[in-house]
């Protein structure tokens, strides 16, 4: 939640705000101080943060974890609707707009004077559009899909907060995925379990329920060290008025110049042929072709192909959308890992708390996570080579 008042910070920092999802405040607050952030504090689903333009261009392109990247306006206390109002009015809202300017405002409410976000976003059109009026003679245009220039208007409480939208489009909106399956997990959050299960590219890895392929891809590019969003047709801020080209392209080649090889196999399974065809098409989307191999088959009937350590990810059907048996199903996970998957870091993503009971394994790790609405828990099991006990006794030598 963000519900201060923004002073303006010495040179040319500003305050900044990154959303995020529940349980990954941690790895992009993590992910802000490795690109350079200054003044990085966590918040509820979000994280504060200072840096300048460019920052704020290098936020959007390269962050894994950020929905959004959000740039303060003004903050004010609120009594009422008219109050609203007058204080809306009175901002001088041809810093950011022209009439020929199109704009669109997303609210969100904590507070019992106001109920109805729709209700207050038509409060601020109104005050925005009567300024306008009766500054320039003329009003700029609402576009609620494709507007120029997005606002965010929060209130908590009593307190009002107004900020521009930097990212428009949610930032899981990579621009490489164009085929999906019925239950397609957001690419936020494969990046942000990724992260927490401790990727870093320095070995195999496999999803081997791939579906159409979002964990292999943010599996690469964490390898790689590509920028998440580097797909991307465009951000807010290339309409904005101050908006620099040259910089941006210069973030844009800085960040491709930070890329790394990769010297392992990523691997997808899916028993689908529409899955793996749909991966194979993402995967090529994100040039990333080179690094990944998608296959038909059934996890149940494969077994570890590599030599070494290997990194598993998935996201298992929870039985929200797909009908299967999920006793069995989930028993066949722990069966598989157990018997076929020696040296093997398997981490999974589940909402189905449940089923989990009958993997037959216990979980050396087990995180909250939401994914989408459903309260889930990734959740790690190490498959040992050999006996548990030789390789205790191994570490102990």
């Amino acid at each position: 939640m963000y519900f201060c008042v923004f002073f303006k910070i010495p040179m040319d920092n500003y305050k900044m705000i990154a959303k995020t999802l529940f349980g990954f405040e941690e790895i992009l607050a993590k992910e802000l101080r490795n690109l350079g952030a200054v003044n990085v504090k966590e918040g509820v689903r979000c994280v504060f943060f200072e840096g300048d333009k460019g920052f704020m261009y290098k936020a959007n392109l390269c962050l894994r974890t950020a929905i959004k990247i959000i740039k303060p306006v003004t903050s004010f206390k609120v009594y009422n609707e008219q109050d609203l109002y007058r204080k809306m009015y009175a901002i001088d809202w041809g810093e950011f707009l022209t009439t020929d300017t199109t704009f669109a405002i997303d609210t969100t409410i904590k507070s019992d004077m106001f109920t109805h976000s729709l209700y207050v976003s038509q409060k601020v059109k109104d005050a925005i559009v009567d300024k306008f009026r009766d500054t320039e003679g003329e009003r700029p245009n609402v576009d609620v899909k494709f507007p120029d220039v997005r606002f965010n208007i929060h209130i908590q409480n009593d307190t009002c907060n107004v900020a521009l939208d930097s990212s428009g489009r949610s930032l899981h909106q990579r621009g490489y995925r164009t085929a999906t399956n019925i239950a397609p997990i957001n690419e936020v959050l494969a990046a942000g379990c990724l992260l927490l299960s401790g990727w870093d590219g320095q070995c195999d890895f496999i999803d081997p329920m791939c579906g159409s392929g979002t964990f292999l891809t943010e599996a690469a590019m964490i390898a790689c060290n590509i920028p998440a969003n580097i797909n991307r047709k465009e951000f807010a801020f290339e309409k904005w008025s101050d908006f620099d080209e040259d910089l941006f392209d210069k973030i844009v080649d800085s960040s491709l110049n930070k890329t790394r090889d990769f010297h392992f196999k990523i691997k997808g399974f899916d028993k689908a042929p529409s899955a793996v065809r749909k991966a194979q098409d993402n995967v090529e989307n994100a040039n990333l072709d080179d690094y990944i191999t998608v296959e038909r088959k059934n996890f149940f009937d494969t077994e570890k192909e590599v030599d070494g350590h290997l990194h598993m990810v998935f996201n298992p059907p929870y039985g929200e959308r797909l009908n299967i048996e999920m006793e069995e199903f989930y028993a066949s996970i722990g069966d598989t890992l157990k018997q076929k998957y020696p040296g093997t870091d398997a981490w999974f993503i589940t909402s189905n708390l449940e089923a989990l009971k009958h993997v037959g394994l216990r979980p050396s790790r087990k995180i909250k996570v939401f994914n989408s609405h459903l309260e889930s828990r990734l959740v790690k099991y190490v498959m040992y080579e050999g006996s548990k006990k030789a390789k205790f006794n191994k570490d102990r030598e």
